[in-house]
C-alpha cells in the first residue's frame, strides 16, 4: 500500500476518501480538513482568542495541537469532573500535553469550586451521569470563555461524533436540536462562538494523528458512559460505513446542505425567550434560576 500523495509506503488507509497516506502525508491530509472546516464555515479568524474544550482524550488534544500549529492563539480548558480515577488519569494527560507544547491551560474544579461530583449529581437528580455532565460542561466552556475574555470555544466533536448524534436526533425528530446541530453556533445571547473543527475528521484518524505524533492520551472510555445510546448510535453507523464508505460524511454534510435550514425557525424562536438567570445572570429559558444553578441548589440541599 503506497501513500496517495508521495508514493512512500503508506500507514494508514481511509477508505472514504479511496486514499492511503505515509505519516507526513497523513498529518498533512488532517491539517487541510480542519483547515478546509474552519473556512468553509468561518469558523475562527487569526486574530481571535480560541479556548480548546479539552478532556485528555484523543479528539480534543488532537485539535488543539493542530490549532496550535496553524498559528492560532489557542488555550485548553479541562472541567474535573470528579468522576474517580477515571478523572484524575484525564487531567494527568491533559497537563502533560500542555507542558510539552508550553500551552496555557485553565482548569476549573467542579467539586472544588461547586461542590459536587458527577456521580453525586446523577444520584441526586436520579438521571443518567450523561445529564449532568452534559449540562454542567455546557455551562462552564460559556462561563470560562465569557470570564476568559475568549472569543471562541472549540470542541474535538468530529465526523463519528456529528453523524451519531444526528442519526439519535433524526430517529426522535428532534427539532429542537437538528436547528442547532451545526459546525458553528454564533455568538449570541450572551453565548460565546462555539465551533466544531474536527467534523471533516473521523474518530480513527484522530488517533492516528495522536499516535504518529506521540501524544498520551485517555484511551479508557467513560465509566458513566456504559449504556449510552450516542455509542450504540456509533456502533450502527460504524457497520453501515464498513459495507458503504463515506456514508458517514454523506450523511452528515447532506443534512447540513440540504435540511438543517428547515430546522433553524425553531431554534432561533428559542432564543427570544432567553432571560438571565437571576443566579449566575447566564442566559437561561427559565423563569428565575438556570439549570446548572438549580443543579447545584438541588445537590446543596440533599447533602444538607
Amino acid at each position: 500500500m503506497k501513500c496517495r500523495r508521495c508514493k512512500a509506503p503508506a500507514v494508514i488507509e481511509i477508505r472514504r476518501h479511496n486514499a492511503a497516506f505515509c505519516p507526513p502525508c497523513f498529518e498533512h491530509h488532517c491539517m487541510e480538513q480542519v483547515r478546509k472546516a474552519i473556512e468553509q464555515f468561518k469558523m475562527i479568524d487569526t486574530a481571535e482568542r480560541i479556548l480548546v474544550a479539552v478532556s485528555g482524550g484523543k479528539d480534543s488534544l488532537a485539535l488543539w495541537d493542530m490549532l496550535l500549529d496553524m498559528g492560532y492563539d489557542a488555550d485548553g480548558l479541562y472541567l474535573g469532573l470528579g468522576i474517580g480515577d477515571y478523572s484524575s488519569e484525564s487531567a494527568r494527560y491533559t497537563r502533560a500535553f500542555a507542558d510539552r507544547r508550553g500551552a496555557k491551560l485553565v482548569e476549573v474544579d467542579i467539586p472544588a469550586e461547586f461542590g459536587f461530583d458527577i456521580p453525586t449529581a446523577a444520584e441526586v437528580t436520579r438521571r443518567v451521569p450523561c445529564s449532568a455532565c452534559g449540562l454542567s460542561k455546557r455551562h462552564l466552556f460559556n462561563k470560562a470563555a465569557l470570564d476568559g475574555g475568549y472569543d471562541v470555544v472549540a470542541t474535538g466533536h468530529n465526523l463519528d461524533d456529528e453523524a451519531a448524534v444526528l442519526f439519535g436526533n433524526v430517529l426522535r425528530w428532534q427539532t429542537e436540536y437538528l436547528g442547532r446541530q451545526l459546525p458553528v453556533l454564533p455568538a449570541a445571547h450572551g453565548f460565546p462562538r462555539k465551533v466544531k473543527p474536527l467534523v471533516r475528521l473521523a474518530e480513527r484518524e484522530t488517533a492516528a494523528w495522536c499516535v504518529l505524533r506521540g501524544i498520551d492520551y485517555q484511551v479508557e472510555e467513560c465509566p458513566n458512559a456504559e449504556g449510552n445510546k450516542h455509542l450504540g448510535y456509533k456502533a450502527a453507523l460504524n457497520e453501515i460505513e464498513d459495507a458503504s464508505p463515506g456514508s458517514k460524511h454523506a450523511f452528515y454534510f447532506g443534512f447540513l446542505d440540504k435540511a438543517s435550514g428547515h430546522f433553524t425557525p425553531e431554534s432561533e424562536a428559542e432564543k427570544e425567550t432567553l432571560r438571565p438567570c437571576t443566579g449566575c445572570g447566564a442566559p437561561t429559558t427559565g423563569e428565575e434560576l438556570c439549570a446548572f444553578c438549580k443543579l447545584v441548589a438541588r445537590v446543596a440541599k440533599a447533602g444538607a
